[in-house]
This record gives C-alpha cells, structure tokens and sequence, in this order.
C-alpha cells in the first residue's frame, strides 16, 4: 500500500463515522436551516390559511382513524362469527360424514370446502378425500392452500386459520369425483377446461380462507382421520370492503363541508381582525376618533374590540389632555414673558431717563419720579415671582399645611371687615347657605344665601392659603365691580354621598356644581356621606361671559388684560385659589348671579357624617335652613326629592 493510500484509508473511519467530529456539526447544521426554512415558510402563511389546513388536517385524521376503526371491528367480528360457523359446522360433518362421502353431494351451489386425510396405524396416510368444495361461475373452483400431513401439528387441531386459495377450473361432470391425491393441496385432480370467468369470479375465487383442522372418530372412538372444513372469507371481504368504500365517502363529504364551514367560519370572523387593522391604520394616521367595530363580547374578538375601543378611547383623552396642557403651558408661558417683560421694560427704560437727565436742570425732582414708576415696577414684578413659586410649590404640594384648625367663620369675617374698610359705602349682606331640595325636574336642588348669622364652621386646613383665597375673591369684588353694586356672602355645613376624593377631580364649572347638589340631596336625605363647608360669594358687577367662565381659573387668564392690569391683578388669583382648594380636597366653582354678575362657591370636607338616631342632620343646625320651611314638600305633592330617583 502506497503512503497515499494508507493515509486515505486512515482517514476513511473518522468521515464516514455517525458521530464523528467532521460530519455531526453538517448534519446538525442542516437539520436547523431545514427546519429553519420550514417555519420562514410556514409564518408567511396567513392565518386563516393555517386554521383551514388545521381543520381539515384533524377532520381527515379523525375520519380514517374513525373508518380504520370500524373496518377493524367489522373484519374481527365476522372473523369471529366464521370462526364459530366453522365449529357449529363440526358436529354435522362427523354425524353425516358417511353420506358425505358415499354421495355426490357437491352437485350444486356450496360455499363450505371438506377434506378428509385418513389414519393407518396412528398415521397419517395419502389417502385424502376432498368431498366438498365450492364451485364458482364459469367452473372456477377455489380451494384452501392446506398443510401438509408433515405440517400438521397438535397444536393446530381445533383452532381456525387463514390461509390462501388455490384457483383452478374444472367441468361440473368431473366435480365431485373423491379421487386421492397427494401434497397439500386440494386433491382429485379436477380436469382442467378452458372457461374465462368474469373479474368478480376471480376475485371472489382468490379470496383467502378460513380454515379448521378436527380429529375425526367414528362411534367406537376409533381414530379415523383428519377433517378440514374450511369457509371462504370472499363475502366478508366483500363486505368489509363496501364498507370502507362508504366510509371514504362519507369522510371525503364531511371533509369538504367541515372545510367549507371552516373557511367560511373563520372568514367571518378574520373579517372583524381585518376591520380592526383598516381602524388601527387609520389611527395611525392620525385619526384618534376611529373606533373598533362592534363585535359581541362573549367572543374572542368581541373582547377584543371593547378593550381596544377603551383604550382608544383613553388614548384620545389623555392626547386631547396633552394637546390642552401643551396649549396651556404655552399660554403661560408666553403670558409670563409678558408680564414679566412690562416691569423689567418700565424698570429699564426709568433708568435710562434717570441716567439721561441727571445732569440737566431740576434732576432731582425726576429722580424721585423715576424712583417712584422704577419702585411700583419692581413691586409689582415681585408679586408675579411670588405667585408664580406659590404656584409651582402647591403644584408639587408643597407650601401648604394641612394640619391646622382653621376657623373659616373668622376668616370670612376677617376678610368682610376689610372689605367694608375699602368700600364703605357697598352694601354687604353676611348670611347662612340653605339647600333647597328638588321639587320636580324643572325646580332641580339648589342652594341659597338667607340673611343671618354666618354659620360657626371649623376644619382642618392651612389658615394662611384658606385666607389667601377668601382674601382674593374679596379683593376682586373690591377691584372690579362698582363700589355701590351689593354683595352677599354666606357659609353654611351640608352632608353630601360624594368622597372629597371625587370632589376634588371635578372640574371648577356648573356641571360640578349640579353634582354636588345631587350628592348633597342623597346626603340629607339619608344622613349619610361628608359634612361639608360651603361658602358663597354673591356680587352684582359686571360679571364674565359664559365662554369665558371655564377660563377664568387658568393662569395669566384676565377678562380685560388691560383693566386689571390697572387694578394691579396679574390673572393668578384664582388659579392661586383653585389649587388651595383642591390641595385641600374641595371644589370651587363660578356662576352667574341672578341679575347679573358673578358667584363663587367654595366647598371643603370637613368630616364624615356622625350618624345618630333622631338627630338631625348637620346642615339642621345652620340658622335659617330652607329644610324646615319645605320639609316634606315634594312628597306632599308627589314630586321626585332626588335626581338619583329619575
């Protein structure tokens, strides 16, 4: 052997081995990108595609699983119903044997084949008689494939086998004629005539057999032979056949309705996925008031489109949301800018008339001039900068302290007194608020300042910010309504079935306001819920328009820039208020007055109601109450007492 060859022949083993390094990594290689392929392949289908295929694929399944099943059962059961033919057929042969042998009894139609195989000596011999056997169309004669007298074993006695048929031809005047032949097949060698027999004949003819072997004796119980009747098994295979035929077709039917239905199913209901997808791409452009459409929601895809549609629905809120603040912070922004550029604009231009004449004649007495718009200028630029930290230290909560009694009786009546110091000639009416239940769906509940004591209401808040807003709504009837228009102001303690929680995320508008009243009225009637202080603010100025009374909370919002600028407000007075008041869980609102002008109404928690037999409730104790003049008024009259009845 050459160096070359053996070097090959080294090599050999180690590249053809199933393990071996060279060769395992490949294999296993291209199993991954075969199967790899597979599932690129398989993803790119659609998926009503695959819940087709799927359907079908477990129909077809499930049906030849099913007609394999019954074919089985039906060929073991007449397997077994042969097989005990076979045996009930014994006992006639051994009774009748001699006539079956002395007889031509094969002259007609017979489905049974019979051979006797005869005993000498405890022997087997050649001596074999085949006295019945069936004879087909056409002269076809079908015989079973028998053992020999070599093969034939103890444990074959009694027990039928299966075996295959011999197929000859033979003339009905030779049938029957008992010769003996030797071998293991059916002797009498039958003369051979030329016949064509039809496909079925052939068919039936080469069908296998079922066979029995029995040991023979006569009346002495004298061994005489063996016996071997056999049965065709043509007709049961015949019949397991039809059977099978009509199973397939029967499946094929039912596969292709099953298929149909299954592709018309998930059509329809891939239709809605669909719809959703032309929804999704019309979202995406831009469009967030596109909504899913309606599907049941006891369904996939039902459910599916309720979550999608709240979501949707939330998505758009919190977008409008944004676009608002955005627009908002904007606005401020830009309204910051503005108000801070106009003090620092007259504080730098008083400085350059202070520097141009302070070398010409009576200097001094422009000086204190310029002194005087530089020191209004910087005042006033210094009440921005601390409305604006008050504003950003509540928005980050803090700046305010919630822990202290306040009693906001003497806080209204602090900041009365000195609105009567600076407007001694407006007339100012102090009083209780009274709530005044609904009577019928044109008189809803409302709420009413009656002349009177103030009510004496305490809670828990920070004093300073509670008087800083009562101070504001104060200072702006003194600012911007006519110093002979009247005023009222009450203060009053009602329960309401609404949580300071929920109050406090309602926006500042009447919508709020009828809320409240409603929840008020369940309150009352049932005592139970939050006691809470309301407190009112009546003027008859020139009030603000309806468009513009959702705004009057925003930040830099003036109704006359120029006006209040004059009057020394910087437009965040209120929106300073609206965030005490919500610091402290509570709602301020602002409507018209009837007759014109303007009413805030402030309500903050104070507690929980104290349920108590018999007592009544808090707001009872407040004087002049409208409770005790229309007690029982509505249901007198047979009217609704509360929205939440409708």
């Amino acid at each position: 052997m050459q160096p070359a060859q053996a070097a090959v022949a080294a090599k050999a083993p180690a590249s053809g081995a199933p393990n071996g390094k060279a060769g395992g990594p490949e294999a296993k290689g291209s199993r991954r990108r075969f199967g790899g392929f597979f599932l690129d392949r398989l993803d790119r289908v659609s998926l009503s595609a695959k819940l087709v295929a799927v359907t079908l694929v477990v129909l077809i399944v499930g049906l030849v699983g099913i007609s394999a099943s019954i074919r089985q059962l039906a060929d073991s059961y007449l397997l077994d119903k042969t097989d005990t033919q076979l045996n009930s057929q014994k006992d006639l042969v051994f009774r009748n044997i001699d006539l079956l042998r002395d007889k031509s009894s094969n002259n007609g139609l017979n489905s049974y084949f019979l051979q006797i195989r005869y005993v000498e000596n405890g022997k087997l011999t050649d001596k074999i008689e085949t006295p019945l056997y069936p004879i087909l169309e056409g002269n076809v004669v079908s015989t079973p494939q028998l053992p020999t007298n070599s093969q034939i074993t103890a444990d074959m006695i009694g027990k039928p086998f299966t075996t295959n048929a011999v197929v000859t031809t033979t003339s009905r005047m030779g049938a029957g004629s008992g010769s003996a032949s030797s071998g293991g097949a059916s002797s009498g060698a039958p003369v051979a005539s030329i016949v064509t027999p039809g496909r079925k004949v052939i068919q039936a003819a080469n069908s296998p057999w079922r066979v029995a072997a029995y040991q023979w004796y006569d009346d002495n119980d004298n061994y005489k032979g063996v016996v071997f009747i056999g049965l065709s098994l043509a007709d049961q295979i015949d019949l397991i056949n039809t059977l099978t035929k009509y199973c397939l077709t029967v499946g094929l039917a039912i596969v292709l309705l099953g298929g149909s239905l299954a592709a018309l199913v998930i059509q329809r209901t891939l239709d809605l996925l669909k719809r959703i997808e032309k929804t999704a791409a019309k979202i995406a452009a831009g469009d967030l008031s596109q909504r899913v459409p309606w599907a049941p929601e006891n369904t996939e895809v039902g459910s599916l489109s309720a979550s999608l549609n709240t979501m949707l629905a939330r998505i758009e809120t919190s977008f409008h949301e944004q676009e608002r603040t955005t627009a908002k912070m904007k606005r401020f922004v830009s309204d910051a800018s503005h108000e801070l550029r106009t003090p620092l604009a007259a504080i730098h231009g008083y400085a350059e008339l202070y520097t141009m004449q302070r070398g010409m004649p009576g200097a001094l007495e422009r000086a204190d001039e310029s002194i005087s718009h530089i020191e209004k200028s910087s005042q006033r630029m210094t009440v921005l900068v601390e409305d604006l930290l008050s504003l950003a230290r509540l928005d980050e909560g803090r700046g305010i302290d919630m822990t202290q009694t306040v009693s906001l009786t003497t806080v209204v009546a602090d900041a009365l007194d000195d609105l009567h110091a600076l407007d001694p000639e407006r007339e100012v009416t102090r009083g209780t608020v009274a709530f005044t239940p609904a009577t019928d769906l044109d008189h809803p509940a409302s709420i009413a300042i009656e002349p009177g004591d103030m009510a004496s209401v305490s809670l828990t808040g920070d004093a300073s910010r509670l008087r800083q807003v009562v101070t504001n709504i104060v200072g702006n009837i003194h600012r911007y309504t006519p110093a002979d228009s009247p005023a009222r102001v009450g203060l009053g303690v009602m329960p309401a079935s609404i949580t300071p929680e929920s109050l406090s995320r309602m926006p500042s508008g009447d919508e709020s306001m009828r809320h409240f009243l409603e929840a008020a009225e369940v309150g009352r009637s049932m005592n139970t819920g939050t006691n809470y202080a309301v407190l009112r603010f009546e003027d008859h100025g020139p009030g603000v328009p309806e468009e513009s009374r959702a705004q009057i909370f925003e930040r830099f919002y003036t109704a006359d820039p120029s006006r209040a600028r004059e009057k020394g407000g910087t437009g965040l007075g209120l929106a300073i208020a609206q965030s005490v008041v919500k610091a402290h869980k509570g709602l301020i609102c602002a409507t018209p007055t009837e007759g014109g002008g303007l009413t805030f109404t402030i309500v903050l928690p104070i507690g929980p109601v104290a349920p108590a037999a018999g007592a009544p409730a808090a707001s009872d104790a407040a004087p002049g109450d409208a409770r005790s003049r229309d007690k029982g008024k509505g249901r007198e009259k047979g009217h609704r007492t509360s929205w939440f009845s409708r």
